[in-house]
């Protein structure tokens, strides 16, 4: 149980600690004339991103006093959970910090375009498009597995797989990825 209030505390300073950096980061974008496209979904990963974590902490606190008042189940063998999602939490925190450090002053939580600023070539997107997106989902399933979320973890990931892919085609149109669909040359270039 003292694990996963730890493990719960460690992401809740990470996630503290970065809205910090995506808040200088907005401030400095907006002052060189950043411009936020509208239509952003990030309300729906504002809201569901950092309480992802802790409905997923609640269950895994709930599981770990189910398991204490348990003898024989803290006694059954099998895979270490545990230590496979904090591999592959930590694999996608370096990740994300790879694709912000990439990215530099215009990572932030919210899309700021500077007018007239190419595309960031290097780091992680040398390779991938949106490696910080595909560290966020890293990150939820490492999560899931440390906390034992068995139930809410599949569910937050459909539900956030759901927000992410429209922040993803949205992000996609706002950096000229995707031609607007009023400017599309034909039908079939869709989905």
């Amino acid at each position: 149980m003292n694990t996963v209030a730890f493990v719960l505390a460690v992401i809740i300073g990470l996630l503290i600690a970065e809205t910090r950096i995506s808040w200088r980061h907005e401030r400095a974008l907006r002052a060189r004339g950043a411009i936020e496209p509208p239509g952003d979904v990030l309300w729906a990963l504002a809201a569901l991103y950092p309480s992802s974590f802790v409905i997923m902490g609640i269950e895994g606190l709930y599981r770990a006093a189910a398991l204490q008042s348990t003898p024989a189940a803290a006694t059954e063998a099998g895979p270490s959970w545990f230590a496979s999602g904090m591999v592959l939490f930590v694999a996608s925190k370096a990740l994300k910090y790879a694709a912000i450090r990439a990215l530099g002053e215009r990572w932030s939580f919210r899309v700021l375009i500077v007018p007239g600023l190419p595309l960031v070539a290097t780091g992680p997107y040398r390779y991938v498009r949106h490696p910080n997106y595909i560290a966020v989902v890293g990150e939820l399933v490492g999560t899931a597995m440390m906390v034992g979320a068995r139930v809410t973890g599949p569910v937050i990931l459909v539900l956030f797989g759901i927000v992410l892919w429209a922040r993803v085609r949205f992000e996609d149109r706002a950096l000229g990825f995707v031609a607007p669909a009023e400017t599309r040359v034909s039908p079939s270039d869709g989905p």
